[in-house]
């Protein structure tokens, strides 16, 4: 790394601090160097350095690698592949399975796409987990591509799914930094049945676009029996409580190749500058 002024690293510092003499004064908390203090680093005052850093960390190394756009797959932890389905919960999250394989089978095919682009558009990412999540990095897996995973500390034991490149998986403490480096490059959001993550995910998405704050990109509803027995869009709309336009910021889609027909067809759209309705 080419150095932009004369002064002495930060690592070599750090490096040098670990070989001072053993001394109740250099064993005092208060001795360490601050960047290198994790106590210090985790006080509360701290927070908004913390989130800087959760913002800086992938984002400069998605730029030193040059992924310029993505894919963004949301949707449950809790699906499993069709070949598991018989240790599911329930009898729905088994007849849910079948979109393991829709959302495998779009990585996969969208991966295909994006290595055309030398791999630095329409990179598949995903929350990092199991389930839809494990799918979508196994299909791009399956097309020899790379694609991200998004992690978060929870506080039952979890780690990265083992398809998630992994110079391309982070770790997150805040769920809205995480938030917008799902959204900060995404040219499609795709959404496949899911929980509370998955709705707070979708709705996330929706309202940036519905209040002109994003602009409009593909937003693909996997499972319209799914999406319409769990939201009643059209008494939201009839309420009044969104606008009937706002119906036409999502499509739904039922298989792979139909999300990637929509996602080509795409043209794209400006950014709202008023709200239907109000």
């Amino acid at each position: 790394m080419n150095r932009r002024h004369p002064l002495r690293h930060a690592s070599a510092d750090r490096k040098a601090i670990r070989e001072v003499p053993d001394t109740p004064q250099t064993r005092a908390p208060e001795y360490r160097l601050a960047f290198a203090d994790d106590d210090f680093l985790c006080r509360e005052e701290l927070r908004p350095v913390r989130l800087q850093l959760e913002l800086l960390k992938p984002q400069m190394h998605l730029d030193a690698l040059g992924i310029n756009s993505t894919i963004v797959l949301f949707g449950g932890a809790r699906i499993p592949s069709p070949s598991n389905k018989d240790s599911a919960a329930t009898r729905t999250l088994a007849d849910l399975s079948h979109f393991y394989d829709e959302a495998r089978e779009f990585a996969r095919l969208m991966t295909l796409k994006s290595m055309e682009a030398e791999g630095k558009e329409n990179v598949i990412v995903t929350g990092g987990g199991p389930g839809v999540m494990e799918a979508g990095n196994r299909g791009a897996l399956d097309a020899g591509g790379r694609s991200i995973g998004l992690n978060i500390v929870l506080p039952h034991e979890q780690a990265p799914n083992s398809y998630v490149t992994p110079e391309l998986c982070f770790n997150f403490h805040y769920f809205a930094i995480r938030k917008m480096h799902f959204l900060m490059r995404a040219s499609a959001i795709c959404v496949f049945p899911g929980g509370f993550g998955t709705l707070d995910e979708l709705f996330e998405a929706l309202t940036l676009i519905q209040t002109g704050r994003m602009q409009p990109v593909p937003v693909l509803l996997f499972g319209r029996k799914f999406w319409d027995s769990i939201i009643n869009w059209d008494a939201l709309a009839d309420a009044g409580t969104i606008s009937a336009e706002d119906l036409e910021l999502f499509s739904f889609v039922e298989s792979a190749a139909e999300a990637m027909e929509i996602i080509d067809r795409w043209q794209d759209m400006p950014t709202r500058e008023a709200m239907p309705g109000r």
